[in-house]
Formats: C-alpha cells, structure tokens, sequence
C-alpha cells in the first residue's frame, strides 16, 4: 500500500469541523468548536502542511462578505495584499513576526485584487504568539515570517470591503505605494 496515503487514512481524517461538531436536529444559524476540536483541527493541519508547501488551510465557513478559515504555516509565507478584503488573524498556537506595510518586492498580480510576492522591504515587524488578535485592513502588504522550526496556527477572518467605504481610495493609493504601481 502507498505509504503516504496509509498516513492520511490512519491520521488525516478528512472531515470538516462541521463533521466533528456535535450535531442535533437545530436549525440555529449559530456554531460552537470546542478548544478540543479546534486542536484536533490543528493537528491535522500540521501533517497537511508538512506534506505540501507550509501551508495548510481550512475553511470552517463561508457566508456573504466574510469567511473564517483556520490555518497552520510551518515556514515564512509569500508577501500578499487584497485590494478587497481586510484579515483579522487570532493565534492559537506557536509564534511567528507578522510584517505589515512597507512594499511588496517583485510584485504580480495572482487575481482580481490579489497581490503576491517575495517579501516585504520596509515594513512594520510584530511578534504574536498564542492569543493575540492582528487586523490588516485591505490594501495593507503583510506576510508571516517563520525561523528554525517555528510554526503557527491561526483563525483568520476575512472580511469583504464594500464598494461604498469611505477608505476604498486612501486603501488603493495605499496599494500602489506598495506595489511600486
């Protein structure tokens, strides 16, 4: 038998937190994961992202203008920015420094609103760790960056900016200064 597929059978359950909450016939649109599960999650990421690229994700739900997702990063990701969307991102575990602002270098675009690349130069360094809340708002470069062993997990909740927003032109020249456009 294929060896990676025997660990993912024996310890990569594919079912979403849906799957693991607790069900009963309610119809209430609200939802509950307990600590426990959300570490189960977590775990189960951590082997995701050791068999990819050092990232894993989860997304635990979607609904207009927003999605939560929950996610493990076991290296420095790629610089990105979203023209249309603002990240709230609450650690549950490890650490890592969120870098905000500053220029994105060798800038491309990879979709509509959607920024990525190879670092930031110049900007603002923070370390989080097990608790914290950070909120980039859209327009915003921002990238985690991970040493030695290092790995974090992490909600982050994604918010859609609404075309009427006041902010939407201070958040596009934003943007360009740090795309260099």
């Amino acid at each position: 038998m294929d060896l990676d597929r025997e660990i993912q059978r024996i310890f990569l359950r594919e079912e979403s937190l849906d799957d693991l909450a607790p069900r009963a016939k309610d119809t209430h649109p609200a939802r509950h994961w307990s600590r426990a599960v959300i570490m189960e999650r977590i775990a189960y990421l951590k082997e995701m992202a050791r068999f990819g690229n050092g990232l894993a994700a989860e997304t635990v739900r979607e609904a207009p203008g927003h999605a939560a997702m929950l996610l493990l990063r076991t290296r420095t990701g790629e610089a990105e920015l979203h023209d249309k969307h603002a990240d709230y991102y609450i650690v549950q575990s490890g650490a890592a420094t969120l870098i905000t602002g500053g220029r994105i270098e060798n800038a491309r675009d990879t979709g509509p609103g959607e920024t990525r690349g190879d670092a930031i130069d110049g900007g603002r360094r923070q370390q989080l760790g097990p608790g914290d809340v950070a909120y980039v708002p859209a327009g915003v470069p921002h990238q985690f960056e991970l040493t030695g062993d290092a790995t974090i997990s992490y909600f982050m909740i994604k918010i859609e900016l609404q075309e009427e927003d006041s902010s939407r032109n201070s958040q596009l020249k934003m943007r360009d200064k740090a795309t260099g456009a």
